[in-house]
């Protein structure tokens, strides 16, 4: 009962500092973005798959709405374990980038149709396993883009 409370209260406040927080922007959209570290010697490989693929099907998904954008970052990473490319897409809220929807997959999976000229998913995986030999995944991260108000 006591950690239910507590827990309650820590919503509150972090709730509190929201609402009071939103003075100062208003909501934008959202990044999705995924991060990875080129394996070595795959960084150019990686370079053209993205180019072959993650290009063509991401310019599809924002000509029929699915996405507001998409870009890829390159940095030099400071250590073994940190990233050095980043795939982003810009979905216009939270729910559009997380939650399920079947009309959205439905054209999803046109997409990736199209593009691997075969609608059998397990061909299309084995198409693209090759990425996995060229970077390892880190994580993903989703960021709000806001828009700053200015002062009165």
């Amino acid at each position: 009962m006591r950690r239910a409370v507590i827990l309650g209260g820590v919503l509150c406040l972090v709730a509190a500092g929201l609402g009071f927080a939103q003075e100062h922007f208003t909501e934008g959209p959202v990044w999705e973005v995924s991060f990875y570290r080129t394996t070595p010697g795959h960084w150019d490989d990686y370079m053209q798959f993205l180019r072959e693929n993650f290009l063509p099907t991401s310019m599809e998904a924002k000509k029929q709405g699915l996405i507001l954008d998409f870009k890829v970052y390159l940095k030099e990473p400071t250590d073994p374990k940190d990233w050095d490319v980043g795939v982003a897409t810009l979905y216009s809220s939270f729910g559009k980038a997380m939650d399920y929807s079947k009309a959205d997959e439905d054209k999803w999976k046109a997409i990736s149709a199209k593009q691997y000229k075969t609608e059998d998913e397990k061909k299309q995986r084995e198409m693209t396993e090759k990425r996995l030999k060229m970077r390892d995944y880190l994580g993903t991260s989703y960021m709000r883009e806001v828009n700053l108000k200015p002062m009165p």
